[in-house]
């Protein structure tokens, strides 16, 4: 499914100020966390973590990529436990050993991905593990009611979600709902843990998402929301706290905040986001389609794309922009159209456009971008390995590594820590540094900077700028706006399936955009 957030830079999700307003008294303090600490080995995750959550409000959490976020967040959701501090739930003690305990004490977990069982229907889902029984069988009338009974929560206007329809048939904003609906149809959540709950929704689904959580917390329930986008951030929630190195640096209420405070908070010192570059001359080039049309998606794509330019690629969640990179290099089958990778023409697969000098950055790191049993250094060198002959030399490859983790930024304990470990936004580093390692001519970037926070994505961008300067041609699919207009020469908007004419950057704007990404 292409695109990983909406397409609108702008989103008119309304002001937390809109929710409904919660007395005093229902406003009292749920979690409470004082000084806590977590360590892998040598590393520190945790260095002192305070943290207080009101009921009835919208809390976020932020921080750059490595700040301690994911690790709080297992830690209250019991799948991972402190080494020293204190947390309290309701005033009493609360030092969950695993998540079933956590969620009967009321903490509900929603990961950034919602897994659900494909093959099960909505109400089977939203019930799982915890069926209604009767006479050792499942009550599948009880269980219909109780699974309606927690969807009605998540439902706003006409939207509500059929609970016999197949859970395969959903779209990624109703994965979230159902996924929230589970959470809270297994427990009684005090505090319902939202973890970068949009990144693959569009910006019509998040205002939907955005009043389902001011129903939620107008009934009392605190919400826990982890962001990188402060946009939503600044819309949705009352108070925020910051971390940074394990550390909780900065806490207070939105109204009296700025992203530019945050974004000091997070790093420590201004963020100086890179303004759009200067005007490039193309080259030769490089990559030709021509009516190109996948099994499925795309339809129909032509372009040509230049050595030393960057073409954006626009459009809505479900348009075809994966589709479109996946059959260029070779990971989707093609059937009709043509494609030219320098003189070069026929579709081939991913071994033959990577001798080509073709070379893609998916925007699935864990299931396609990465090794993740695999250290730094490995997954670095995976489609280049360094050596003589058939053997490989150790040394190269981790001082290749160490040379893109300085580059890149990666925090890591040394290029021998497995990918695994490593924060979401790190792992979409070493996922770039692999693509940089191979030094391929044609670069197809799918959602580059998704789920990495603000400093880690102006690191990037300074990289794709360096790159284009260096000649290379990059084909890059954003549902970020600001990120294409920032980056981008020349931008294409794809729409069910068919991809429209590139325009200079400089000549559009986000209204032209959203209307051609829309059909309009």
């Amino acid at each position: 499914m292409a695109g990983s957030r909406g397409l609108n830079d702008s989103r008119a999700v309304g002001t937390a100020d809109d929710a409904t307003e919660t007395s005093d008294a229902e406003r009292e303090p749920v979690l409470s966390v004082r000084g806590l600490e977590k360590a892998f080995g040598g590393t520190i995750a945790l260095a002192g973590v305070d943290l207080e959550v009101l009921a009835g409000e919208v809390h976020a959490v932020v921080g750059e990529n490595g700040a301690g976020k994911s690790t709080l967040m297992k830690i209250l959701a019991g799948t991972q436990q402190a080494a020293r501090g204190s947390i309290t739930l309701g005033g009493s003690p609360f030092a969950p050993r695993d998540p079933v305990v956590a969620r009967r004490a009321g903490i509900a977990l929603v990961p950034q991905e919602p897994e659900l069982a494909e093959h099960l229907s909505v109400e089977e889902n939203v019930l799982l593990g915890a069926e209604p029984g009767r006479a050792g069988l499942v009550d599948f009338p009880a269980l219909r009611a109780r699974a309606t009974t927690a969807l009605a929560h998540v439902a706003h206007g006409d939207s509500a979600i059929d609970p016999a329809r197949p859970a395969a048939s959903l779209g990624p904003a109703e994965r979230q709902r159902v996924v929230i609906a589970r959470a809270l149809a297994l427990a009684s959540p005090r505090v319902l843990i939202l973890d970068e709950p949009t990144s693959s929704l569009t910006s019509t689904d998040v205002e939907q998402l955005f009043v389902t959580l001011r129903k939620l917390v107008a009934r009392g329930l605190a919400v826990l929301y982890v962001s990188h986008f402060l946009e939503e951030v600044m819309a949705i929630a009352h108070r925020f706290t910051v971390l940074r190195d394990g550390r909780s640096v900065a806490t207070g209420d939105i109204a009296d905040t700025t992203p530019e405070a945050l974004v000091r908070a997070m790093a420590g010192a201004a963020v100086a986001l890179r303004p759009r570059h200067a005007d490039r001359t193309p080259g030769e080039v490089l990559l030709s389609l021509g009516a190109l049309a996948g099994r499925h998606l795309p339809h129909s794509a032509t372009l040509e794309l230049h050595r030393g330019e960057v073409l954006g690629i626009a459009g809505l969640i479900g348009a075809g922009r994966t589709e479109l990179l996946r059959a260029i290099f070779g990971l989707d089958p093609v059937r009709s159209g043509t494609i030219r990778v320098h003189a070069e023409m026929g579709p081939a697969g991913p071994p033959r456009r990577l001798a080509q000098g073709v070379g893609l950055l998916s925007e699935d790191r864990k299931a396609e971008g990465l090794a993740l049993d695999l250290t730094i250094a490995e997954n670095t060198v995976l489609t280049r390995r360094l050596g003589r002959g058939p053997l490989i030399d150790p040394r190269r490859e981790r001082a290749t590594a160490r040379d893109f983790v300085a580059r890149l930024g990666i925090r890591c304990r040394d290029v021998g820590q497995r990918v695994a470990d490593l924060s979401g936004g790190n792992q979409q580093k070493v996922a770039l540094a692999r693509l940089l390692h191979h030094d391929a001519d044609v670069l197809l970037l799918d959602e580059p900077t998704r789920g990495i926070d603000v400093r880690s994505r102006a690191d990037v961008h300074a990289v794709i700028d360096e790159l284009a300067d260096r000649g290379k041609a990059m084909l890059v699919v954003s549902s970020y706006l600001p990120e294409l207009f920032a980056l981008c020469d020349r931008i294409a908007v794809m729409c069910r399936g068919r991809l429209g004419p590139s325009r200079p950057a400089r000549e559009l704007d986000a209204h032209a955009i959203l209307l051609e990404a829309a059909g309009g």
